[in-house]
């Protein structure tokens, strides 16, 4: 006897928030005879919050005002991943633990597609993440290149789950028109808020929730919190000129507009060998000058180190006593060594 408490709740979408048609290709073999089904249909993404006892949910195939008085019911086929399970308009999904989840279709006699419904399970109150993994302090990393509006989130799938995310959620009041895309990686979403405007100052966080699910129709969800100012990473910048005395850079093209609204602090180091070692510059003979920047107004990431290495040329009478400063005067975008 399934308990009725379970599942706790259920909610009915479409895959990333909105309408798709899905093209469907049904194989088997009946009565000996192989066949293929081709339809287009709507598939809709059915969410089971379950708690692990045993329950059940009922899936209807057509709405009782479309049904004929007559037994068009018995005609009615219920296939789950495939495989024949029930006959009739209703069907229920056995609950058991986090089992449950598939691809529900029910077909007509002539075994055209009456409806597809994509079940999908979802552990209540679990604090155990099996999909994701957490490299850091958040499972989700976002950034942003500029005050544009737009950003980017990424995560580290677990190394026996790799699944793939089912659907987007996000959110800022008062206002936002948001718009987000898995990208191609399929670790990573891009956004975009249309309604952002760089100049104004921030009142509300930025709310993003992915959902993920694995083979096993298994779903979990990933949130983060977030100001733009908070995950504002400017690109690299642009180093122009370089020689023994003098390093000059620019600000990336990528980075708002003018300046002087949206400034940038730099950090330069002299170090020998690769700027992985700028975080601990050496007092030996300069061998490359790294710089990276950061937004000059908020406590955000800094950028990717940009490094130059120097190319030194030896002169006997210079070369005895002449070693590189440790220290650096700036002035704007000049580094003079």
């Amino acid at each position: 006897m399934g308990n009725c408490s379970n599942p706790l709740s259920h909610w009915t979408l479409l895959p990333n928030g909105a309408f798709h048609l899905h093209l469907n290709i049904f194989s088997g073999i009946f009565c000996s005879q192989s066949f293929t089904i081709l339809c287009i249909c709507p598939m809709v993404v059915l969410v089971l919050e379950v708690d692990g006892t045993w329950g059940d949910h009922q899936l209807s195939c057509l709405a009782e005002d479309s049904l004929h008085r007559d037994n068009q019911t018995r005609d009615i086929v219920w296939r789950k991943n495939g495989e024949e399970e029930a006959h009739g308009n209703s069907y229920q999904v056995r609950l058991v633990e986090s089992l449950g989840g598939g691809n529900y279709t029910c077909h007509s006699k002539d075994w055209s597609v009456l409806n597809h419904t994509e079940v999908l399970i979802m552990q209540h109150q679990t604090n155990r993440r099996r999909i994701l993994e957490k490299p850091e302090q958040d499972y989700l990393k976002c950034s942003a290149q500029n005050y544009s509006g737009e950003f980017h989130c990424s995560w580290t799938w677990h190394t026996s789950r790799v699944g793939k995310v089912a659907f987007i959620k996000h959110s800022v009041l008062p206002h936002g028109n948001f718009t987000c895309s898995v990208d191609k990686s399929g670790n990573s979403i891009s956004c975009q808020d249309k309604q952002h405007c760089p100049f104004a100052e921030e009142s509300q966080q930025i709310h993003v929730t992915v959902y993920v699910k694995t083979s096993q129709f298994l779903l979990e969800s990933y949130s983060k919190l977030f100001f733009l100012s908070e995950i504002v990473k400017p690109d690299k910048v642009r180093i122009w000129k370089v020689n023994t005395t003098v390093v000059e850079w620019s600000y990336p093209s990528s980075w708002n507009t003018p300046y002087s609204y949206f400034p940038l602090t730099f950090q330069t180091f002299q170090v020998r060998g690769k700027c992985r070692e700028c975080e601990n510059p050496l007092k030996h003979r300069v061998k490359a000058v790294c710089v990276r920047a950061k937004d000059a107004l908020c406590d955000s990431q800094w950028s990717e180190w940009s490094h130059v290495r120097l190319v030194l040329r030896r002169s006997r009478k210079s070369n005895k006593n002449r070693h590189l400063q440790n220290s650096v005067r700036k002035k704007e975008n000049v580094l003079e060594l």
